[in-house]
C-alpha cells in the first residue's frame, strides 16, 4: 500500500468520524442523495437541464417530507391511545398472558419510547432553519460535484507528479467507491421501498384504514431503513387495524408477513449476494449509526458496512499468518510451509 493510499483511507475515515462527532450527518446524506438524483436525471447533454429538474424534484420531496412528518407527529399519539387498550382487552378475552397488566403504565411507556425515537424529528421541526441551511449546503456541494467531479479544478493539475496529486487521485478513488456503495445500497432500497409502499397503499385503501396518508408516507420513509424500518411501519399498521377490529389486525399481520417474504425475493433479484450481510451485523451497524448520528446514521450504516466490505475485498491477503498443523504440509527439511489466506469476498 502506497503512502497516498494510506492518507486517503485516513481522510475518508476522518470525514465519517467528523460527520458523526459534529452532527453533520444531515449534509453528508444530503450530498449523497442529491448527487444520486442528479446522476439519474442526467439524460441530456446539458447539465443545467438536469439541475433544473433536480431542483423541482427537491422542492416536491421537501414539501412531502414536511407534510408526512407533521401529520405523523400529530397522529401517532392518537394511534397509541386508541390501539393499546384494544390490544390488551383482546389478549385478556382470549387468555393470552402479556408481560404487562397496567394499561396506563404501558401507554406511558410507549409514549416515552415514541418521544425518544422521534426526538430527532422533533428537533428537526424546532430547528428547521439550521437543518435547512445544512440541506442547502449539501445541495450546493452535490451540484458542484456534479459539474466538476474531480478533486481539483479543471486545468489546475500540476505537470509534474507529486504527493499532492497522488493523494488527490486516491481520495477521489475512495469517495468513488463510497458513492458506489451508496448507489448500490440506497438505489436498491428505494426500489424495494417503492414497491412495498405501492402494495401497502393498495391494502390500506382496500380496508379503509384510518390515517392512510400517514401510513403510506411512513411506509416509504421507514423503507429506507433495513429491518428496523419494516418493524416500525408494520407495528403502526397493525396497531391502527386493531382500532377497526381484531380480524382486520390479523389480516393486516398476515398481509405484512407475506409482503415481507416477497421482499426477500426482491432483495435476491435486485441486490443479489453483493451486499448480503448477517442480520446481527446489520442490526449492530444500525444501532451504532443511530447512537452516533441519529436517523441519518441509520441510513448511512448499511452503506458504510458495504463500503468496508468492498475496500477489504480489494486489499491483498494477509501474509505469514499462523496455520494449524493439519493444514500445513511438511517440507522435505522437516519444516513447515507457510500458506496465505485466500480472499473469500467476491463482488459481482
Amino acid at each position: 500500500m502506497t503512502q497516498a493510499s494510506r492518507v486517503s483511507y485516513f481522510f475518508i475515515l476522518a470525514v465519517i468520524v467528523i460527520a458523526g462527532g459534529l452532527h453533520l450527518a444531515t449534509p453528508l446524506v444530503t450530498v449523497l442523495f442529491s448527487y444520486f438524483a442528479l446522476c439519474r436525471l442526467n439524460f441530456t447533454r446539458h447539465k443545467w437541464v438536469s439541475i433544473a429538474l433536480f431542483l423541482v424534484l427537491l422542492s416536491a420531496v421537501l414539501y412531502g417530507l414536511g407534510f408526512v412528518l407533521t401529520q405523523a407527529l400529530k397522529a401517532l399519539p392518537s394511534i397509541a391511545s386508541e390501539s393499546i387498550p384494544k390490544i390488551i382487552a383482546y389478549a385478556r378475552d382470549h387468555h393470552i398472558d402479556l408481560p404487562f397488566n397496567d394499561v396506563e403504565g404501558l401507554k406511558a411507556a410507549v409514549m416515552d419510547m415514541m418521544k425518544d425515537e422521534f426526538k430527532f424529528l422533533g428537533n428537526f421541526a424546532r430547528s428547521a432553519t439550521k437543518e435547512f441551511v445544512f440541506i442547502l449546503i449539501g445541495v450546493v456541494v452535490a451540484v458542484s460535484m456534479f459539474l466538476n467531479p474531480g478533486f481539483e479544478k479543471k486545468g489546475a493539475r500540476l505537470k509534474q507528479p507529486s504527493l499532492f496529486s497522488s493523494v488527490a487521485d486516491e481520495i477521489v478513488r475512495r469517495f468513488r467507491l463510497f458513492y458506489d456503495s451508496f448507489e448500490m445500497v440506497m438505489g436498491a432500497q428505494i426500489i424495494i421501498s417503492g414497491i412495498n409502499t405501492l402494495l401497502t397503499a393498495i391494502f390500506v385503501l382496500a380496508i379503509s384504514l384510518k390515517h392512510g396518508s400517514v401510513v403510506i408516507g411512513l411506509t416509504f420513509l421507514c423503507g429506507m431503513l433495513p429491518i428496523i424500518g419494516n418493524l416500525i411501519s408494520n407495528s403502526i399498521i397493525v396497531g391502527i387495524a386493531f382500532t377497526i377490529s381484531p380480524r382486520t389486525a390479523i389480516a393486516a399481520l398476515v398481509f405484512l408477513v407475506a409482503l415481507h417474504k416477497f421482499e426477500y425475493f426482491l432483495n435476491s433479484k435486485i441486490i443479489g449476494d453483493r451486499i448480503e450481510n448477517p442480520v446481527w451485523l446489520t442490526l449492530l451497524a444500525l444501532i451504532l449509526g443511530e447512537r452516533l448520528m441519529g436517523i441519518p446514521g441509520m441510513i448511512l450504516a448499511p452503506v458504510i458496512l458495504n463500503y468496508i466490505k468492498v475496500e477489504a475485498a480489494k486489499l491483498p491477503p494477509a501474509k505469514n499468518l499462523p496455520v494449524t498443523p493439519d493444514q500445513t504440509p511438511a517440507s522435505p527439511d522437516g519444516g513447515a510451509k507457510r500458506s496465505s489466506v485466500q480472499g473469500s469476498a467476491v463482488l459481482e
